[in-house]
């Protein structure tokens, strides 16, 4: 799934195309995403002036005058810039035409993805509007994650992958925080110092902002708006490395089930 890298990633890459750009129609080939396309986005879109393209968590937001586009890429999805008289494929759903004859194009071809308009303020928006802090944010502090974690028996990994408590990390650059922090996954988090809590704060955002700039991470279906994968993965260094030595020690990387997801770690380098 992407995830915040890979979801800023497409916003860096499809902002300069479509900002300042009018919407010209929207085009929805199929409805059938993980919440149908709602019928207001091909009625009130058209005509709107793309103002600006901002991320909250692993969403990308489009904003105009009359509302907000909101778009989830979901499990499969990705957003391209396309000339409009390019024939689309099997599984691009949705169209945003613009008015220099180019599309905002989704494909997706799990449809877990998602294309939502509303015309109120999207931070009140129910996907919204529980959502922790951005990591990248003032409010995302060593103070606020000690705070957070007293008498919590919620393992790191878990606790860094609830939205309410920091929204958009995800399974893979959770693991590699927590290696970069030298925090096994398995620990409650009310076992963390406060010496613990501000190494994790400063992994996470160092973690984040390495992946961003390898243009996210490609396991399976990542492409980015040009239609190119990510390389973070090429310097993973815990995650999916089960049994392959630790590139910092040589210790043989391990794995461990919490919940639904595996959470890999050094038995060396992580306490």
């Amino acid at each position: 799934m992407p995830e915040l890298p890979e979801v800023e990633t497409a916003r860096r890459g499809i902002a300069p195309h479509v900002q300042g750009r009018r919407v010209a129609a929207v085009i929805v080939r199929d409805r059938r995403l993980r919440w149908p396309i709602p019928p207001a986005l091909s009625r009130e879109l058209p005509g709107q002036t793309i103002v600006n393209v901002t991320r909250r968590a692993k969403y990308l937001l489009f904003h105009t005058a009359g509302g907000t586009l909101i778009i989830h890429l979901g499990m499969s999805g990705s957003l391209r810039v396309v000339p409009c008289a390019t024939p689309p494929a099997k599984w691009d759903h949705l169209d945003i035409a613009l008015d220099n004859g180019k599309c905002l194009r989704l494909r997706d071809p799990r449809r877990f993805g998602a294309a939502l308009w509303t015309r109120a303020d999207p931070a009140r928006h129910a996907l919204l509007k529980d959502l922790g802090p951005e990591p990248f944010g003032p409010d995302f502090t060593p103070e606020y994650l000690y705070a957070i974690t007293r008498g919590r028996k919620l393992k790191l990994r878990d606790l860094l992958l609830n939205t309410r408590v920091v929204a958009g990390v995800g399974n893979i650059y959770a693991n590699e925080a927590l290696f970069a922090a030298g925090l096994r996954p398995r620990r409650a988090a009310g076992q963390t110092t406060r010496a613990d809590c501000a190494r994790l704060v400063t992994a996470v955002r160092e973690t984040l902002k390495r992946a961003i700039a390898a243009g996210g991470t490609t396991l399976r279906d990542f492409r980015n708006a040009d239609g190119l994968p990510g390389y973070f993965q090429q310097t993973l260094m815990v995650y999916g490395r089960t049994g392959e030595p630790c590139r910092q020690c040589g210790a043989p990387v391990r794995a461990v089930r919490l919940g639904q997801r595996s959470a890999f770690y050094c038995p060396r380098c992580q306490r």
